[in-house]
Protein backbone atom coordinates (compact mmCIF):
# COMPACT_ATOMS: atom_id res chain seq x y z
CA UNK A 1 0.00 0.00 0.00
CA UNK A 2 1.38 3.11 -0.59
CA UNK A 3 1.66 6.03 2.59
CA UNK A 4 -1.09 8.06 2.58
CA UNK A 5 1.50 11.20 3.25
CA UNK A 6 3.54 10.58 0.08
CA UNK A 7 3.93 13.25 -1.69
CA UNK A 8 2.06 14.24 -5.04
CA UNK A 9 4.78 14.59 -7.05
CA UNK A 10 6.86 11.33 -6.17
CA UNK A 11 6.12 8.31 -7.98
CA UNK A 12 3.43 5.48 -7.48
CA UNK A 13 5.12 2.92 -5.97
CA UNK A 14 3.67 -1.00 -6.77
CA UNK A 15 2.74 -3.54 -4.09
CA UNK A 16 5.86 -5.23 -4.56
CA UNK A 17 7.49 -2.01 -3.77
CA UNK A 18 9.04 -0.91 -7.15
CA UNK A 19 8.79 2.48 -8.39
CA UNK A 20 6.20 3.38 -11.33
CA UNK A 21 7.46 5.32 -14.26
CA UNK A 22 5.54 8.84 -14.65
CA UNK A 23 5.52 11.76 -17.16
CA UNK A 24 4.96 15.06 -15.73
CA UNK A 25 3.82 17.54 -18.08
CA UNK A 26 1.89 20.91 -18.16
CA UNK A 27 -1.73 20.23 -17.84
CA UNK A 28 -2.42 22.67 -20.80
CA UNK A 29 -0.62 22.33 -23.25
CA UNK A 30 1.46 19.23 -22.50
CA UNK A 31 5.28 20.66 -22.46
CA UNK A 32 7.91 20.47 -19.99
CA UNK A 33 7.47 21.33 -16.38
CA UNK A 34 10.63 23.10 -14.14
CA UNK A 35 10.19 22.39 -10.50
CA UNK A 36 9.80 24.46 -7.96
CA UNK A 37 13.92 26.02 -7.05
CA UNK A 38 15.31 29.01 -4.85
CA UNK A 39 13.73 31.51 -7.07
CA UNK A 40 10.19 29.85 -7.61
CA UNK A 41 7.72 28.09 -5.08
CA UNK A 42 5.66 26.67 -7.68
CA UNK A 43 5.79 24.23 -11.12
CA UNK A 44 6.10 26.20 -14.37
CA UNK A 45 5.55 25.62 -18.22
CA UNK A 46 7.88 28.26 -20.09
CA UNK A 47 5.09 28.73 -22.12
CA UNK A 48 2.03 28.69 -20.18
CA UNK A 49 3.68 30.13 -16.62
CA UNK A 50 3.01 28.85 -13.26
CA UNK A 51 0.76 25.47 -13.45
CA UNK A 52 0.16 22.65 -11.12
CA UNK A 53 1.96 19.63 -13.04
CA UNK A 54 0.05 16.83 -14.89
CA UNK A 55 1.41 12.75 -13.43
CA UNK A 56 0.80 10.42 -15.91
CA UNK A 57 2.13 7.06 -14.87
CA UNK A 58 3.39 4.79 -17.68
CA UNK A 59 1.72 1.59 -17.19
CA UNK A 60 -1.99 0.93 -16.15
CA UNK A 61 -2.85 -2.07 -13.68
CA UNK A 62 -4.68 -3.01 -10.55
CA UNK A 63 -1.39 -2.16 -8.67
CA UNK A 64 -0.75 1.17 -10.13
CA UNK A 65 -4.46 2.28 -9.85
CA UNK A 66 -4.57 1.56 -6.21
CA UNK A 67 -1.52 3.79 -5.78
CA UNK A 68 -3.24 6.80 -7.32
CA UNK A 69 -6.61 6.04 -6.09
CA UNK A 70 -4.90 6.13 -2.34
CA UNK A 71 -2.63 9.50 -2.86
CA UNK A 72 -5.88 11.26 -4.67
CA UNK A 73 -8.17 9.85 -1.72
CA UNK A 74 -5.63 11.30 0.48
CA UNK A 75 -6.35 14.58 -0.51
CA UNK A 76 -10.01 14.59 0.48
CA UNK A 77 -10.99 17.22 3.42
CA UNK A 78 -10.84 15.61 6.75
CA UNK A 79 -13.86 17.67 7.20
CA UNK A 80 -15.45 15.04 5.79
CA UNK A 81 -16.05 16.98 1.70
CA UNK A 82 -15.00 14.88 -0.98
CA UNK A 83 -11.82 15.46 -3.06
CA UNK A 84 -11.36 15.47 -6.78
CA UNK A 85 -13.16 12.28 -7.71
CA UNK A 86 -12.03 9.34 -10.43
CA UNK A 87 -14.65 9.09 -12.12
CA UNK A 88 -15.10 5.99 -14.20
CA UNK A 89 -17.74 4.70 -16.55
CA UNK A 90 -18.95 1.48 -13.98
CA UNK A 91 -20.04 -1.26 -15.10
CA UNK A 92 -17.52 -0.80 -18.46
CA UNK A 93 -19.25 -1.03 -21.86
CA UNK A 94 -19.31 -4.15 -23.12
CA UNK A 95 -15.49 -5.00 -25.01
CA UNK A 96 -14.19 -1.67 -23.08
CA UNK A 97 -10.95 -1.94 -20.56
CA UNK A 98 -9.23 0.90 -18.60
CA UNK A 99 -6.18 2.23 -20.24
CA UNK A 100 -5.01 4.85 -18.02
CA UNK A 101 -5.65 7.11 -14.99
CA UNK A 102 -3.78 10.70 -14.33
CA UNK A 103 -3.61 13.54 -11.75
CA UNK A 104 -3.07 17.15 -11.56
CA UNK A 105 -1.53 18.67 -8.66
CA UNK A 106 1.74 18.94 -5.91
CA UNK A 107 2.26 19.07 -2.13
CA UNK A 108 1.49 23.28 -2.78
CA UNK A 109 -2.04 22.71 -4.48
CA UNK A 110 -3.23 19.44 -3.34
CA UNK A 111 -5.20 17.62 -6.11
CA UNK A 112 -6.31 19.75 -8.81
CA UNK A 113 -7.74 17.56 -11.13
CA UNK A 114 -7.89 13.82 -12.45
CA UNK A 115 -8.05 11.68 -15.36
CA UNK A 116 -9.57 8.51 -16.15
CA UNK A 117 -9.34 6.63 -20.04
CA UNK A 118 -10.81 3.85 -21.08
CA UNK A 119 -11.00 2.17 -24.64
CA UNK A 120 -12.96 -0.31 -26.49
CA UNK A 121 -15.28 -1.17 -29.79
CA UNK A 122 -17.07 2.05 -31.07
CA UNK A 123 -20.55 2.33 -30.95
CA UNK A 124 -21.53 2.37 -34.74
CA UNK A 125 -18.80 0.35 -36.60
CA UNK A 126 -16.96 -1.68 -33.74
CA UNK A 127 -13.69 -0.26 -34.50
CA UNK A 128 -10.96 1.33 -31.66
CA UNK A 129 -12.49 3.86 -29.52
CA UNK A 130 -11.05 5.96 -26.58
CA UNK A 131 -13.15 7.62 -23.72
CA UNK A 132 -11.53 10.13 -21.32
CA UNK A 133 -12.91 11.61 -18.31
CA UNK A 134 -11.83 14.70 -16.57
CA UNK A 135 -12.53 16.11 -13.07
CA UNK A 136 -11.29 19.79 -12.15
CA UNK A 137 -10.97 22.84 -10.30
CA UNK A 138 -12.05 25.67 -12.88
CA UNK A 139 -8.87 27.08 -13.86
CA UNK A 140 -6.53 23.72 -14.15
CA UNK A 141 -7.19 23.42 -18.26
CA UNK A 142 -6.58 19.47 -18.56
CA UNK A 143 -10.23 18.71 -19.78
CA UNK A 144 -10.02 21.62 -22.20
CA UNK A 145 -6.82 20.69 -23.50
CA UNK A 146 -7.99 17.21 -24.89
CA UNK A 147 -11.18 18.65 -25.75
CA UNK A 148 -9.24 20.77 -27.86
CA UNK A 149 -10.65 24.27 -26.88
CA UNK A 150 -8.87 27.36 -26.17
CA UNK A 151 -8.52 28.44 -22.63
CA UNK A 152 -8.61 26.53 -19.54
CA UNK A 153 -12.05 26.13 -18.85
CA UNK A 154 -14.94 25.01 -20.93
CA UNK A 155 -17.08 27.86 -18.99
CA UNK A 156 -17.80 30.14 -23.01
CA UNK A 157 -18.35 27.14 -24.59
CA UNK A 158 -21.14 26.03 -22.63
CA UNK A 159 -22.67 29.39 -22.60
CA UNK A 160 -23.62 29.31 -25.96
CA UNK A 161 -24.67 25.77 -25.81
CA UNK A 162 -27.54 27.03 -23.08
CA UNK A 163 -27.84 30.46 -24.98
CA UNK A 164 -28.79 28.22 -28.33
CA UNK A 165 -30.12 25.11 -27.76
CA UNK A 166 -30.43 24.77 -31.51
CA UNK A 167 -33.19 24.20 -34.14
CA UNK A 168 -36.46 22.75 -33.32
CA UNK A 169 -35.43 23.06 -29.90
CA UNK A 170 -37.65 25.60 -28.06
CA UNK A 171 -35.72 24.59 -24.66
CA UNK A 172 -32.06 24.31 -23.46
CA UNK A 173 -31.92 19.80 -23.66
CA UNK A 174 -28.75 18.96 -22.86
CA UNK A 175 -26.87 16.29 -25.66
CA UNK A 176 -26.12 13.86 -22.99
CA UNK A 177 -27.39 12.69 -20.10
CA UNK A 178 -25.62 10.38 -18.04
CA UNK A 179 -25.45 9.61 -13.67
CA UNK A 180 -22.57 10.66 -11.97
CA UNK A 181 -22.41 9.24 -8.26
CA UNK A 182 -26.08 8.33 -8.31
CA UNK A 183 -27.16 11.68 -9.93
CA UNK A 184 -28.49 12.59 -13.56
CA UNK A 185 -26.10 14.51 -15.33
CA UNK A 186 -26.58 16.79 -18.32
CA UNK A 187 -23.45 17.37 -20.56
CA UNK A 188 -23.22 19.63 -23.41
CA UNK A 189 -21.24 19.24 -26.56
CA UNK A 190 -18.63 21.64 -27.15
CA UNK A 191 -16.40 22.63 -30.37
CA UNK A 192 -13.71 20.52 -30.54
CA UNK A 193 -11.70 19.66 -33.34
CA UNK A 194 -13.41 17.08 -35.91
CA UNK A 195 -11.22 14.27 -34.50
CA UNK A 196 -13.16 13.72 -31.14
CA UNK A 197 -16.16 14.56 -30.03
CA UNK A 198 -15.89 16.27 -26.35
CA UNK A 199 -18.85 17.36 -23.87
CA UNK A 200 -18.35 19.40 -20.65
CA UNK A 201 -20.79 19.63 -17.68
CA UNK A 202 -20.56 20.02 -14.11
CA UNK A 203 -20.50 17.30 -11.21
CA UNK A 204 -19.71 17.76 -7.30
CA UNK A 205 -18.81 21.48 -8.06
CA UNK A 206 -15.83 20.92 -10.46
CA UNK A 207 -16.27 20.65 -14.41
CA UNK A 208 -16.46 17.33 -15.80
CA UNK A 209 -15.35 16.56 -19.32
CA UNK A 210 -16.21 13.61 -21.36
CA UNK A 211 -13.96 13.33 -24.47
CA UNK A 212 -13.86 10.61 -27.57
CA UNK A 213 -12.25 9.50 -30.13
CA UNK A 214 -13.20 9.63 -33.30
CA UNK A 215 -15.72 11.59 -32.98
CA UNK A 216 -18.54 9.00 -33.65
CA UNK A 217 -17.66 7.38 -30.27
CA UNK A 218 -19.55 10.23 -28.35
CA UNK A 219 -22.61 8.10 -29.56
CA UNK A 220 -21.63 5.91 -26.36
CA UNK A 221 -23.21 8.53 -24.21
CA UNK A 222 -26.17 8.69 -25.73
CA UNK A 223 -26.49 4.98 -24.01
CA UNK A 224 -26.95 4.47 -19.83
CA UNK A 225 -23.27 5.49 -18.64
CA UNK A 226 -22.72 5.75 -15.03
CA UNK A 227 -19.74 7.16 -13.74
CA UNK A 228 -18.53 6.00 -10.06
CA UNK A 229 -15.85 7.52 -8.07
CA UNK A 230 -13.08 5.23 -8.17
CA UNK A 231 -11.97 7.11 -4.84
CA UNK A 232 -14.69 5.77 -3.10
CA UNK A 233 -14.53 1.98 -4.41
CA UNK A 234 -12.43 0.60 -6.69
CA UNK A 235 -14.23 -2.50 -8.47
CA UNK A 236 -12.00 -5.79 -8.37
CA UNK A 237 -13.28 -6.70 -11.64
CA UNK A 238 -11.67 -3.93 -13.74
CA UNK A 239 -10.17 -4.48 -16.84
CA UNK A 240 -6.85 -3.20 -17.65
CA UNK A 241 -5.96 -2.82 -21.29
CA UNK A 242 -2.74 -0.80 -22.88
CA UNK A 243 -1.65 2.87 -22.22
CA UNK A 244 -4.15 5.05 -23.73
CA UNK A 245 -1.90 7.50 -26.35
CA UNK A 246 -4.14 10.57 -25.67
CA UNK A 247 -3.21 10.76 -21.76
CA UNK A 248 0.65 10.30 -23.20
CA UNK A 249 0.86 13.75 -25.11
CA UNK A 250 -1.35 12.66 -28.46
CA UNK A 251 -4.16 15.21 -27.83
Amino acid sequence: MTDPAAPLDGPPVRGDGEVVSVAVSCPRCAGPVREPDLMHGEYRCLRCGPVPPLYVPEHIGAEIMASVVERVAAEADPAGQPGVPLWCPWPLPTGWTLTGVAWVGDDRSGVRATAVACAGPAPLDGGPADLLFVAEEPGVGLGSRLAGLPGPDPGPEVAEALSDPGPGHPERVPHAKIRVGGHPTPLWLVNSPTDRSAYAGEARGMWLHAIAWPASAGHLLAEEVVLHDLTEWTPPELVYGAPSPYLHGRA
